[in-house]
């Protein structure tokens, strides 16, 4: 085999070490995905009326959602028999498994904490956080690309990857489904900015979200026929754990859009309740 009809991957996850502190590729990624996200919320928060406290406040509720529901949701989604019987091993988040599933779940949850406490409505907030969202997914999807996981299956493609650090599967190129997410994902990003920077005063309520978790989870559902299997126990399934997963947010998405179709309702300005509108 010739080495134009692949590439070889071979990059330290590792940044720098000096002792016992690491910096690695994947958490300063997923570091950059709240500094950037942060920074293009104020943006779209300060455009409508809301001030950089209130991107400040959503930010940590971001993070919290962000992190415990990823690693939950890889702990009950992937592997529940070894963490329910070892459920100390679940703190250990430095030592991997994040489910973006997840982390989606734990996001909606958090915003939905959020909303109610501050007085935001809902979908509001989401139509918001998705553009971050879509991008900070970019970023991570890098991570997994520096830290040589989550690839796909052999391929003969002349942009397949042979992944060296993963001795097992070193033998042919595969698929680098890090990147096809990540770019994906990124061009999800530029298109909801888009609408919303074009639009955002015409946008009715929950077209953002709509098109993102519909897009996002459609697209995931098919880069998964292109992946090795995440747990041993997926060889045996028709569908994988990924793709069962995001059936039911594909379904949701759908629904949202129809409902944004049939009945068009305008985003409220800025997101602020007050309490005619909260009863409504």
């Amino acid at each position: 085999m010739s080495i134009l009809n692949y590439i070889t991957w071979d990059v330290s996850p590792s940044i720098f070490s000096i002792g016992a502190f690491e910096v690695r590729w994947y958490g300063l990624l997923f570091a950059l995905a709240f500094v950037f996200g942060q920074r293009i919320l104020t943006k779209i928060y300060v455009a409508e009326g809301r001030t950089e406290g209130d991107v400040d406040i959503i930010t940590l509720y971001m993070i919290i959602g962000t992190v415990v529901g990823a690693r939950l949701g890889h702990t009950l989604f992937y592997q529940p028999e070894y963490y329910l019987s070892n459920p100390i091993e679940i703190l250990k988040i430095w030592e991997g498994g994040l489910a973006s599933h997840g982390a989606t779940i734990g996001i909606l949850l958090a915003l939905w904490l959020f909303s109610r406490k501050h007085n935001f409505d809902y979908m509001w907030v989401l139509d918001r956080i998705v553009i971050v969202v879509a991008l900070g997914g970019a970023l991570i999807r890098l991570g997994n690309l520096m830290n040589s996981e989550i690839f796909g299956r052999p391929t003969d493609l002349p942009w397949g990857f042979i992944f060296v650090r993963q001795s097992e599967y070193s033998h042919v190129p595969r698929h680098p489904t890090q990147l096809y997410e990540s770019f994906s994902v990124f061009l999800l990003f530029v298109l909801l900015y888009w609408l919303w920077k074009k639009y955002k005063e015409a946008l009715p309520k929950g077209l953002l979200f709509g098109i993102f978790v519909t897009a996002l989870f459609t697209f995931r559902f098919l880069v998964e026929f292109l992946k090795e299997v995440q747990v041993e126990k997926e060889t045996t399934m028709a569908l994988n754990i990924g793709q069962q997963l995001s059936i039911p947010l594909i379904i949701i998405g759908l629904i949202i859009l129809f409902r944004v179709w049939q009945n068009p309702k305008p985003a409220l300005p800025g997101g602020k309740l007050t309490r005619e509108t909260a009863k409504k």
